[in-house]
């Protein structure tokens, strides 16, 4: 293999998100973007003036504050109604205040939020289609329909008189509007936001609110929880309609992703459905011949994750016609695609536990070193884990890995395949070496700087496989500061933890007796991987982890993460009353072992 090849990128570039720049960050809204309202305040802008603006920045602070009963919330709360009153267009697209109005909505009656929305559609209802397409306006609109998950409060009083509450009534004109300017919503940046929340609402399922802030680093691909909440009857007949519409108009948009999951938590019909014809679609469009349009709809950054979205909820006549018809004899080639390789990534997954996997597998094995020049290690990883899953060709991957990564001949450079594998670099640039030849020093400290996130996901996905000695043998090289390094290191502690846990009672000892357990107790990473050794460990190796921890009391007590450590392995009792807290082990011992012969 090239030179240029023997060291492995560290991950995927990022993609871009719809509706960012080139530098990540959002695109400037278009200058008039909110519009203005015709007809209303005819002779003069439309916009608050300073006063009132002044006076929704000093409501938004009191907002902050706790209020002393539930009577003092509801007066002050109608009283800033009172002064929304006759003017709620203005207060949804004014800036600042728009804010206030997002954040009182929740406290107020469903009434009165039914009355905000009506006064912002008008008359005729056209008003709310410029709101809901404004940057201000759309947050205030969403959390307005966001406020139909407490209907169920008041759903009992309203079926006494039969009649449908003012907030549904509200929604429904909602959704009938959005369905009339589907098109229109569903390519709007600030209105798709909207079409995308009514879903949730229609379908009885809401994430958390959205925000204008970036989300932290670590929060980005994390997937935001559901909550179900009871819906009327009527928005069960109304989602069915408006999916129709939005399908008429079917693209590219996030809003489809959203439907898609909605209704696969809800509707599953529904969503079998629509599966199919978003399918029917992206495959009808027109392409060079003999090429399956799915082919350049991959390379796309926005369609790529509909058919991401398509994958994940597909059943297995599908994902069969999709691989089959598609993808096979091309999955090389968009695993090595900056932006494809991250659909390869879900279909790998998806089909673990179908036989098309056996040939998916096959195919993407002979390009293992090029997808791992070209820094895709997604791939690799999603493979490792299917293979885990699946209980198939772990023992190829494995073999094809150490070649790789140049630890597979001679036999003695086996053992050096954790680091390797830890760090993504191969045998000789691991030790710093031209030459696969002698005079390797292979002492070199495993540095933390080296261990990288998909190497630690690559490891912890081979330590479910059937055999395992491998890694085990490289575990039991590594020095005690090696060890202390990886228990300590963010993603490496997991890699610990992953391989002490799978292993056999006697392979675990001989592990636990060269760890440091003080040091590791004292960090973030080493103490939470130290608790869950513990959760898995036998009352003797407990009693091992607890004498070496115990004449370090002080230090332990006064640690703000080893202090957790001391309390839930009692060592207090250990040190005070050991025959006591010998026999409380050895019940929860006996407790493990009935609950995981009856999992078993």
């Amino acid at each position: 293999m090239e030179k240029e090849k023997k060291t492995w990128k560290k991950g995927e570039k990022k993609r871009k998100h719809a509706g960012e720049n080139s530098d990540g960050g959002l695109k400037k809204r278009k200058e008039g973007d909110d519009g203005e309202i015709k007809g209303r305040a005819e002779g003069s802008k439309n916009r608050l003036d300073p006063t009132n603006v002044g006076y929704f920045r000093r409501v938004d602070d009191r907002l902050k504050e706790a209020f002393e009963d539930d009577e003092m919330k509801e007066m002050f709360v109608e009283n800033v109604l009172s002064e929304v009153k006759g003017k709620a267009v203005l207060v949804a697209l004014d800036r600042t205040a728009s804010i206030t109005l997002q954040h009182l909505l929740p406290l107020c009656g469903l009434d009165q939020v039914a009355d905000v929305l009506k006064e912002m559609a008008g008359e005729t209802g056209s008003d709310l289609k410029t709101v809901a397409c404004s940057q201000c306006g759309s947050h205030v609109v969403e959390s307005a329909i966001r406020q139909m998950s407490r209907w169920s409060e008041s759903a009992q009083t309203e079926a006494e008189d039969d009649s449908s509450g003012p907030l549904e009534t509200q929604v429904l004109c909602l959704s009938r509007m959005v369905r009339e300017h589907s098109a229109e919503f569903i390519k709007h940046v600030h209105g798709t936001h909207v079409v995308r929340t009514l879903l949730h609402v229609m379908a009885g399922c809401i994430g958390p609110p959205r925000t204008t802030a970036q989300p932290a680093a670590k929060d980005r691909h994390v997937t935001p929880q559901l909550t179900d909440f009871d819906i009327p009857t009527s928005f069960w007949y109304e989602l069915k309609e408006l999916t129709e519409s939005l399908m008429a108009s079917v693209n590219r948009d996030a809003v489809f992703q959203t439907m898609l999951s909605v209704c696969h938590r809800k509707r599953p019909k529904l969503c079998k459905q629509l599966l199919k014809r978003i399918m029917a679609y992206l495959t009808s469009c027109s392409s060079a011949p003999g090429v399956s349009p799915l082919l350049v709809f991959l390379k796309d950054q926005a369609a790529s994750r509909l058919i991401e979205k398509v994958i994940q909820l597909s059943h297995k006549a599908l994902l069969r016609d999709i691989f089959k018809n598609h993808l096979r004899g091309h999955l090389v080639d968009l695993a090595l695609h900056p932006i494809a390789n991250f659909v390869i990534q879900r279909l790998t997954g998806a089909i673990a536990n179908y036989k098309m996997f056996l040939k998916l597998f096959d195919e993407l094995l002979e390009g293992v070193e090029a997808i791992l020049a070209a820094g895709h290690m997604g791939v690799i990883v999603q493979m490792a884990e299917s293979c885990a899953e699946s209980g198939e060709k772990q023992e190829e991957l494995l073999r094809c890995l150490l070649s790789a990564f140049h630890c597979a001949e001679p036999g003695s450079r086996h053992t050096s395949c954790l680091p390797l594998f830890l760090s993504l670099l191969t045998y000789e640039v691991y030790y710093q070496s031209d030459t696969a030849e002698g005079g390797i020093d292979t002492q070199v400290p495993l540095k933390s700087s080296v261990i990288c996130y998909h190497g630690s996901r690559l490891v912890q996905a081979l330590s479910k496989f059937k055999e395992r000695s491998l890694l085990l043998s490289s575990l039991r090289t590594l020095i005690p500061d090696d060890l202390l390094t990886l228990a300590t290191h963010s993603v490496g502690s997991h890699v610990l933890q992953a391989l002490i846990t799978t292993s056999s009672d006697k392979g675990r000892g001989k592990i636990l007796k060269r760890l440091e357990f003080v040091p590791m107790a004292c960090s973030r990473s080493g103490s939470r991987a130290l608790e869950a050794i513990w959760n898995s460990a036998s009352v003797t190796h407990r009693q091992c982890i607890a004498e070496e921890l115990a004449p370090s009391e002080s230090q332990l007590r006064s640690d703000q993460f080893a202090r957790h450590v001391w309390a839930k392995f009692a060592l207090s009792h250990f040190i005070h009353r050991r025959a006591h807290w010998q026999e409380i082990q050895t019940g929860e011992s006996k407790k493990r072992k009935m609950f995981s012969d009856i999992l078993e």
